[in-house]
């Protein structure tokens, strides 16, 4: 082990640099032996790991308390074989954990697992995961007070620092799979042991934990993300996502290897998803031990993962770079366009032509994003499905290879578009620019959710616009699956509006073109609110952070589009201006709050004389204002801001048809000019 050569643990579709992370995982990984019982020895881990993931409220000592009542349960997963399967052993272990929460009534109580405890088998555990919330507010960082202290408790029980790890990153995190949370604890416990013999521990903790503090957040989000694929959609796209993931990554592969692995892996997600940290961690084992067994046949660039020992192994392979690309001259991409019994096999073996469409092209284009691979894939298949519907198919479908070139061109043109308004504009104009656009397109949201959906857009475009074009191309399209997932997440908790939920619902591949096309809501109507009611002037301003007096600038911005989205960018910026010469000014005044009565008034002055005494919003009619009340308690009736005859996709296919010669797309980055 200790010759084993650098490996780069490149951050799975990620562009932050990794060679900390690296040399975190090494020294985790040399300071652990190649166990062959690592379930045995990690089962109480493992069984810690699935208690606070579902009881997120619990004190570190209740779910210690739960732990210790199920270990004997969970030493019967000690005994299985290599070849048996755990899931009926990790399905007691689970069934026996959900009856110990319900049979304790405080305890499902203070989670609100009440109504999930009157429901019998599967129904119940779905219920269970429902309430499991990844909470953004959480700190990222394990928070040690006193820096000597976990020294001196690493010197004295260096078991506990590690399960107060395991513990925090798997409440914070609940849909963080169980062998990553493993790995990450043994790189944090070998990072705390190197520091505490350093004399600047401070400077030591923040080089050695931040890369494991940002891996950690990053491959949660992703982890998340692939769960609720699987949930919203059904199987094949899940397969989908696998395949090409998995045909990027391996290229030399054969479809076969391929197409088994996919499944593998598409299983082994939902069964992480639902929560099942044992069968989650011996099932990646499992699959990471054949995938070292056919590494020749699959990717040179395994090898070195595969000399580590688990659980560094499988994060290993993982996060892998992609096999260098063969040569497939002699297997050209045209027989799917160009073939005439194309139709016979779509018609009759449907699950085997498009996978293999799936495969072949994912192969000869490693360097485009996941969702750009989909959309082509999706295309190509509703090509097909109307092209053998005709006399004459084989004239229909060949243009296909003109259609996936012009999908890939319209997804670079958009993010090229997007990418040169950041540019134009500069970074915090940006910014305001998509609160603006959002706030028309989602107006149900509350200004503090968009400024925070918008900085999160606005923070994937400052990191991925400056890449090289493939780069940045992938990066855009990555951040934005992931953003848009979370919003998709926040629609499905609470409904917003039609439109959301049609791109979130309808069509994965085009969830991001959809989202970019979402037209102004003008369904909505705001309570009227006057200017004074939406310019909040407090002397608590002058104590606020930069960055909070950003976030109450960006605020009012959203507040000022709700009430008057047709008010020119312009006009509202001038408010915000104003606003924010007047905080300056009177937070360095004498008598701050008399300053801000003062200038304040001529403030909500201006906004009157721009925007009118109430700032009722256009559009709405004085039977609407006299109902108005009623219908901000009731969910509003939203229409679609397109055509709900056809999905996504079909509208996408519709765009794509062959119509004379191709011309290149116009603008639609959703953007305003």
């Amino acid at each position: 082990m200790k010759n084993l050569r650098p490996i780069c643990f490149l951050v799975f579709f990620s562009y932050v640099q990794c060679q900390t992370l690296q040399r975190s995982l090494l020294a985790a990984a040399l300071n652990h032996t190649n166990s062959q019982n690592y379930l045995q020895e990690n089962l109480r881990d493992i069984t810690s790991i699935m208690v606070a993931q579902f009881l997120q409220k619990s004190t570190y000592q209740e779910v210690q308390t739960i732990v210790e009542e199920l270990v004997d349960r969970a030493e019967k997963c000690k005994v299985l074989k290599p070849q048996e399967s755990p899931s009926e052993c990790s399905h007691q272990l689970m069934t026996t954990f959900l009856e110990h929460v319900c049979n304790n009534q405080g305890m499902a109580d203070k989670q609100e697992f009440s109504d999930c405890c009157n429901i019998n088998n599967k129904a119940r555990l779905k219920c269970f995961l429902l309430y499991k919330k990844d909470d953004t507010e959480y700190s990222d960082v394990f928070q040690i007070p006193n820096l000597g202290q976990i020294c001196e408790v690493d010197k004295d029980n260096q078991a506990s620092v590690k399960e107060r790890y395991i513990y925090e990153t798997s409440r914070k995190h609940p849909f963080l799979y169980g062998p990553t949370i493993l790995t990450m604890s043994a790189c944090y416990e070998t990072a705390i042991r190197s520091c505490c013999q350093e004399e600047n521990k401070t400077e030591c903790f923040q080089i050695k934990l931040e890369p494991i503090r940002k891996y950690v957040r990053e491959i949660s989000l992703r982890h998340h993300h692939l769960c609720e694929i699987g949930i919203k959609f059904n199987h094949k796209v899940s397969k989908a996502v696998e395949l090409v993931l998995l045909t990027k990554k391996q290229p030399k592969a054969n479809f076969s290897e391929i197409a088994k692995l996919a499944g593998d892996v598409k299983n082994l997600h939902q069964t992480c998803c639902e929560g099942d940290v044992v069968a989650c961690v011996l099932g990646r084992s499992q699959l990471m031990n054949d995938t070292c067994s056919k590494q020749s046949a699959l990717s040179s660039k395994i090898t070195p993962c595969c000399a580590l020992s688990v659980p560094f192994r499988g994060e290993c392979i993982i996060n892998s770079e992609n096999d260098d690309k063969p040569d497939l001259s002699s297997l050209p991409l045209s027989r799917f366009t160009e073939d005439r019994f194309v139709c016979k096999q779509f018609i009759d073996k449907q699950d085997d032509l498009l996978p293999e469409f799936l495969y072949e092209y994912s192969r000869r284009h490693s360097e485009l994003a996941l969702s750009v691979i989909l959309r082509v894939y999706t295309v190509y298949q509703n090509l097909l499905g109307k092209c053998c519907k005709l006399e004459n198919p084989l004239e229909c479908y060949s243009h296909g290879k003109e259609m996936f070139q012009r999908v890939v061109g319209e997804s670079h043109e958009r993010i090229k578009n997007h990418c040169d308004l950041r540019e134009k504009l500069g970074d915090a104009n940006f910014h305001d620019r998509l609160i603006i656009l959002y706030t028309k397109k989602v107006p149900q949201l509350s200004a503090q959710e968009l400024v925070t959906f918008t900085k999160n857009m606005a923070a994937a475009a400052t990191k991925c616009c400056p890449l090289r074009d493939e780069q940045r191309f992938v990066c855009m399209e990555d951040s934005a699956k992931l953003i848009l997932g979370a919003l998709c997440r926040r629609h499905e908790a609470e409904p917003i509006n039609a439109g959301v939920g049609h791109c979130c619902e309808d069509s994965y591949a085009f969830r991001k073109p959809c989202f970019d096309d979402l037209q102004v809501d003008r369904t909505y109507i705001s309570p009227p609110l006057s200017c004074d009611q939406v310019i909040s002037l407090k002397e608590d301003l002058c104590k606020a952070r930069e960055e909070q007096f950003q976030t109450e600038k960006q605020k009012l911005l959203s507040n000022l589009v709700k009430q008057k989205p047709r008010a020119t960018e312009m006009q509202v910026q001038s408010i915000i201006a104003d606003f924010a010469h007047l905080v300056e000014t009177c937070c360095q005044a004498e008598e701050s709050e008399m300053c801000f009565r003062g200038e304040g008034s001529k403030l909500i002055e201006k906004c009157q004389s721009l925007f009118g005494t109430q700032m009722i919003p256009e559009n709405v009619s004085v039977e609407s204002l006299r109902s108005l009340l009623i219908v901000t308690l009731i969910q509003p009736a939203y229409t679609l801001p397109f055509s709900p005859k056809l999905s996504a996709s079909q509208k996408q296919h519709q765009k794509y048809e062959i119509k004379g010669p191709f011309k290149a797309s116009g603008r639609r980055d959703g953007l305003p000019h």
